[in-house]
């Protein structure tokens, strides 16, 4: 066997180990499981997640994705906690501590404070006759038969499994508070989710570029504020009210089919009736329309106002898509 295929038989033996290992979690899903997501559910205080070694970046990893949908959470490192950071503990905060053996010198200082500060501790631990399942009010089991490592010392399977079964408790958790995609994008304000979800045309139009010419205007003034205002398009406008535009698509096909155009104003070449939305429209709404329609420019009107004019590219640079 060449090296390539040593390297692939390697990479799959890992996968299917770790899958395997998950797969199992199922049957250690007990009644320990159910009062935990009930406990912090019905929590008034935070869920703090302690841990050491690589079980600490885990619990990292699952305070971030608990504060994203909804539980407020926070990161407390064993080692710090025992020399001055226990004093992130709170009256009323549920205490989840993880470790693989459940025995960490740190650990078996720690859950002994947990308990006598009254907070309900959940230990997470591949081992439940360790110390830390032993002090713990719920244990969380991640037992698995072996790490995929090829020594069987390096944390692979079980800090998989710790990582799996704090995402269930995130999922259980966000279902028993109809946690929507709305909410979701409440704490991703930034990301491309937050702002298909939360961004109006309102927030993204640029109301200093606001093309737009008289139904009388001539061909050369159409092509000029085409060309200014850089949309690729503009508006025509006949008492305070859009009655149609122009696109460059419809310049060129004017071009196209006449050899003078002198005697050519805006209204001759415009479209009547174009696809409008309003500002406050949703941005992912108006990429529908805009894909919907085979278009990329949308006249933006509220109460027959003229706003302006949203463009793909506006959209595209956003991130939306």
């Amino acid at each position: 066997m060449n090296t390539a295929e040593t390297i692939l038989l390697n990479a799959k033996k890992s996968i299917l180990s770790q899958s395997e290992s998950i797969a199992k979690l199922i049957d250690f899903l007990n009644e320990d499981f159910i009062k935990t997501v009930e406990l912090i559910y019905n929590s008034k205080g935070r869920l703090v997640v302690t841990g050491i070694g690589k079980s600490a970046i885990i619990a990292q990893k699952i305070v971030a994705t608990l504060n994203s949908t909804g539980t407020p959470s926070l990161f407390l490192h064993a080692a710090e906690a025992i020399h001055g950071d226990l004093g992130m503990v709170q009256p009323g905060d549920v205490v989840i501590c993880i470790s693989k053996s459940g025995n960490s010198p740190e650990i078996k200082v720690l859950a002994p404070i947990i308990k006598n500060f009254g907070n309900t501790l959940i230990g997470m631990t591949a081992n439940e006759q360790s110390f830390l399942a032993q002090e713990s009010d719920f244990v969380l089991l991640a037992y698995v038969d072996a790490e995929s490592c090829p020594n069987g010392l390096a944390p692979t399977n079980s800090t998989t499994a710790q990582l799996v079964l704090g995402d269930a408790l995130a999922v259980c958790l966000m279902q028993m508070r109809n946690f929507s995609s709305e909410d979701f994008a409440k704490y991703h304000p930034g990301g491309a989710l937050g702002k298909k979800l939360l961004l109006r045309v309102k927030d993204m139009l640029d109301t200093t570029h606001t093309p737009q010419v008289s139904p009388e205007a001539s061909i050369k003034k159409v092509i000029m504020e085409i060309s200014e205002k850089r949309l690729g398009v503009t508006a025509v406008i006949e008492h305070n009210k859009v009655i149609g535009i122009i696109t460059d698509g419809d310049i060129r096909r004017m071009l196209n089919d006449r050899d003078s155009f002198a005697d050519l104003c805006a209204k001759d070449i415009m479209t009547k009736n174009p696809k409008h939305i309003s500002s406050n429209l949703l941005v992912s709404e108006a990429l529908d329309v805009l894909e919907n329609n085979k278009i990329t420019q949308l006249v933006v009107l509220d109460n027959e106002e003229y706003k302006g004019i949203l463009h793909l590219h506006d959209i595209l640079k956003e991130g939306i898509v």
